[in-house]
Parts: C-alpha cells; sequence; structure tokens
C-alpha cells in the first residue's frame, strides 16, 4: 500500500502549489478532472478511486457523486458560494462541506468595478468604432463616474469591497441586505427592499448569495424599477439575475448596458442570446480567478481536507454543513 492514505478529487485540472503541499503532508493523493465534470463522471472517479474528500472548483457536486464513495468524508469549496453542492444531500450522507470565507473578496469587488468603469465610459463600443475605422462625431461623448448612485444587492465581504472602492470614484451607495445593520454601514445606506435600490440606483450590483430566496430577484421588476439607462453587475451567481428579463431590458434600451461575470447554467450554451450582446460585457466566471485569490482559496480548502480526514479540528467558520 502506498504512504498516502487518502485519496482526494479535485474538480479542475490544477491546483496552486501551496495547496497541493497541504494535502500531500496530510497523506492526501489527488486526483484531477477536467474542467465542470459530468455527474457521471465524477461519480465513477469517486468510486474507483475511493474518495476521501472532493475539492470542488468546477461544477455541481449531487447525491450521486458524494454517494459513489462510502469513504467520502468532506466537500470543500475551492470558493465562497456553495450552490454548486447539494446540502441536503451532503446532510443526509453525513459529508462536511466547506468554504473559504473572504479569500476572493476583493478580486471580485475589483473585477464588478471594473466592469462598472467600462460600461460608464463605453469602452466596449468605442473601442469597436475605432476598430472599424470610425472615430469620435460630434455627439460621442462618455458618462461621468462622479456623483453616479451605486445600489448593492446583497452587502457581505464583497460588498463592502465594492463600496469602498466606489467611494474612492465618487459614487453613493446604498444597499439591500436585511443583515445590515439598521443604521447601514459606513458610507453605505440601508434601505428596505430591492425595488427601492433599483429605484435609486444608476447601477444595481449584485454581491448576495445563491438561494431560494435571492434566485430571480434581479427580475423584471426590479430591473423596470431602475431609471432609464442604467446599468446592472452580476458577479455573484448567474440565477441571481433573471436572464430573460436582462435580455428584454436591454434590447428595449431601458438599460444602456449590464456586465456579466456568470450565468444560470455554466458554461452558458454556444448560441446563448447574452454571449454577443452589443450592450453586454461578458467574462467567463473569472472575477475571483487572480493569482492571490487562486492559492488562498486552494489553501483554505487544503487545510479543511486535511484537517477532517487527520482528526484536527477544521475552522468553524468554514464550515457550512457538518
Amino acid at each position: 500500500m502506498s504512504a498516502n492514505k487518502f485519496n482526494v478529487i479535485m474538480t479542475s485540472p490544477q491546483l496552486a502549489a501551496d495547496a497541493v503541499a497541504v494535502l500531500e503532508a496530510a497523506g492526501c493523493t489527488l486526483h484531477y478532472t477536467q474542467p465542470y465534470p459530468k455527474s457521471a463522471v465524477l461519480s465513477e472517479l469517486a468510486a474507483r478511486v475511493q474518495a476521501d474528500a472532493i475539492l470542488a472548483r468546477q461544477g455541481q457536486i449531487d447525491e450521486a457523486a458524494m454517494a459513489a464513495s462510502p469513504r467520502l468524508q468532506i466537500v470543500a469549496r475551492h470558493g465562497v458560494g456553495v450552490d454548486e453542492v447539494d446540502l441536503a444531500a451532503a446532510a443526509k450522507l453525513g459529508v462536511m462541506v466547506t468554504r473559504a470565507p473572504g479569500s476572493n473578496s476583493l478580486a471580485v469587488a475589483e473585477h464588478a468595478l471594473a466592469m462598472m468603469l467600462a460600461l460608464i465610459k463605453d469602452l466596449q463600443p468605442f473601442t469597436a468604432l475605432a476598430a472599424a475605422g470610425g472615430w469620435r462625431g460630434a455627439t460621442g461623448q462618455c458618462r461621468d463616474v462622479n456623483g453616479m448612485r451605486l445600489g448593492l444587492v446583497g452587502c457581505g465581504a464583497i460588498g463592502v469591497q465594492v463600496a469602498r472602492l466606489a467611494g474612492a470614484f465618487g459614487m453613493s451607495v446604498a444597499a439591500f441586505d436585511p443583515a445590515l445593520p439598521q443604521g447601514g454601514l459606513s458610507g453605505i445606506v440601508k434601505v428596505a427592499s430591492v425595488l427601492e435600490l433599483a429605484s435609486r440606483s444608476d447601477i444595481l450590483s449584485a454581491h448576495c448569495p445563491l438561494t431560494a430566496q435571492t434566485r430571480g430577484i434581479v427580475g423584471a421588476e426590479a430591473i423596470a424599477a431602475l431609471p432609464r439607462g442604467s446599468f446592472v453587475v452580476n458577479t455573484a451567481r448567474g440565477g441571481i439575475v433573471d436572464e430573460a428579463a436582462l435580455l428584454g431590458a436591454l434590447n428595449s434600451g431601458h438599460l444602456a448596458g449590464a456586465g456579466l461575470d456568470v450565468f444560470d447554467g455554466e458554461p452558458p450554451s454556444a448560441d446563448h442570446p447574452l454571449r454577443a450582446h452589443p450592450r453586454l460585457l461578458v467574462t467567463p466566471h473569472v472575477a475571483g480567478v487572480t493569482p492571490g485569490s487562486l492559492i488562498r482559496m486552494g489553501v483554505m480548502a487544503a487545510e479543511c481536507i486535511a484537517a477532517k480526514l487527520t482528526g484536527a479540528t477544521v475552522p468553524p467558520e468554514r464550515i457550512v454543513a457538518a
């Protein structure tokens, strides 16, 4: 028998070297997959190697994948959101689920702000104009960032960072988040509903987890409540924004533009109508994928796996389900 005692599946072709070192020191052998492995592929691998842990980065972790190995003790998310993991099935099977809180907050906040600035300044249309041989006409102009009203749907660690960065550009910030203190936070005004937030925002940016309560929270009604010529940005989870309502508002001209790093169903189909919309900035779920955040996410997940498998204490603030 090999010196390594545990088998860990990584749902991606790579993992930061620092995280690999944590797992190997705990006696783990890593088994990598292609990005977004299907349930059948993951289940077959889990059964074949008798997986003790899954380090979940890309794709869904369903009951079939978790039940495939009777040795499975933990699913550790390589990130903050856990909507990709069937938590009810994990509880039924006695599998711990962990996440890496705060690991990519600043990276995602920077990405959200970059999308906002690019939209406000019309960078994509102006780039396309210049590339096609055109130039600025008499009416060509950008908009001012200073004075823009930013509305945050959710104001946890990422939302707070977005508000800090936006404030430096002269934006005013309001947020809808039931967990916020009644008086809001420094530089952030708390409002009572998403509709109230939308009515007073030039940019609506999603920063909440995807739950039954938040699915579709930025829907047709909220988008209609935004002033004409506003923007929607989503770097959180695709299901938070109603994609059909977003497409309709872009096509009608009610929205001046939108930025999406996430889709409801990833990767989206090649012919998805939002992939190449002229008033839409799209990035392939990379907001939190920076060198620093990849190391932090990987190491935090690896630490949880190593602790669980060796009988040490898993940091309680990282445990979603025990």
